[in-house]
């Protein structure tokens, strides 16, 4: 098999395209041939040594990848070879082929993709459990989205409005706004040109938006959650801008509202039910239409360098994914 190795993690320049065993799965494991693997910002800080989980050299970065089980380790009988799955595993991705375990794969339905499937439980899983599970959106509510040209982004727009409400993307130029509104955002600011404190006034008539879907971090949560409803929820799901913002806490209280955290990987970690139930849900919306992950690069998997170009550039729409 091949794969991108990570011995030096000082970033992706680093990374090295090698030809490496092809392991057997182990019990409770599968091997998995890979078609397609989806680039995530933690793929990013994973490889720079800026990430929560520091693993230990060398390892092939790629949480989240799709393809084709080739065999089963023993004691795993829900999956046999030539089953069509999707992983979140946190590692392993970038690479021909790799070993996981079975708990982590979701057998993907009939018609269900692999370049989709590899764009979709991150983004999905993450944004379903924060709009659905920590904020508990209501039919009529009013999202504010940030940095919603994002693969996140653009879910949060799509699962929100399959859950009745009524979305505000936020995104830095017009022509992410464009996209915003095709996928079904209600209305757009774009924060690098105007006022987004008077653009989220004038959008809610004062009121304020009810759950505010923040993976931007940076400068703009502040004045953001200086304009959220009363009892408005705030979903912290990343810091894409780079910076982590301090808030003051008088925010909160002057407005009855909540910061949340949003954290999915340890979510299906702890309560692998309810993220089964989550899941079935968005596979449902995926069969119905209603979502579909947005791809603007499909590279070969040997790109995985120009990907992480694209990303370290916000010029990506939507998701980077790698085939082989």
């Amino acid at each position: 098999m091949q794969a991108w190795i990570c011995d030096n993690p000082i970033g992706p320049e680093a990374l090295t395209w090698k030809e490496v065993p092809t392991p057997s799965p182990k019990a409770g494991e599968v091997l998995v041939a890979i078609k397609a693997a989806g680039l995530n910002f933690p793929d990013l800080l994973i490889v720079q040594n800026k990430y929560q989980m520091k693993p230990p050299l060398p390892f092939v970065p790629g949480a989240e990848y799709s393809g084709v089980v080739e065999a089963v380790g023993e004691g795993v009988t829900h999956l046999k070879p030539g089953d069509a799955v999707a992983a979140f595993a946190g590692l392993g991705g970038f690479a021909t082929h790799a070993t996981v375990q079975a708990a982590l794969l979701m057998p993907l339905p009939k018609g269900f993709s692999f370049p989709d499937a590899a764009a979709f439980l991150c983004t999905y899983g993450t944004t379903y459990h924060g709009l659905m599970d920590r904020a508990a959106l209501q039919p009529g509510e009013t999202v504010l989205v940030l940095g919603a040209a994002g693969g996140v982004g653009t879910a949060a727009i799509q699962i929100a409005k399959a859950a009745g409400a009524r979305v505000i993307a936020a995104a830095s130029t017009d022509e992410k706004c464009a996209l915003c509104r095709e996928l079904g955002a209600d209305a757009t600011i774009n924060y690098s040109t105007g006022n987004v404190r008077d653009e989220i006034k004038s959008l809610t008539g004062g009121k304020g938006p009810d759950v505010v879907y923040d993976p931007v971090g940076g400068d703009l949560a502040e004045p953001v959650f200086r304009s959220i409803a009363w009892r408005g929820r705030y979903l912290v799901i990343g810091f894409a801008q780079g910076t982590i913002p301090s808030l003051p806490l008088n925010l909160p209280l002057l407005k009855g509202a909540s910061i949340m955290g949003v954290f999915w990987g340890e979510f299906a970690r702890r309560e692998p039910k309810n993220n089964v139930q989550a899941l079935t849900q968005l596979a449902t919306w995926y069969a119905q239409g209603k979502i579909k992950p947005v791809i603007e690069h499909q590279l070969q998997m040997s790109e995985l360098q120009r990907a992480f170009d694209l990303m370290a550039a916000r010029q990506v729409r939507g998701k980077v994914v790698l085939t082989n």
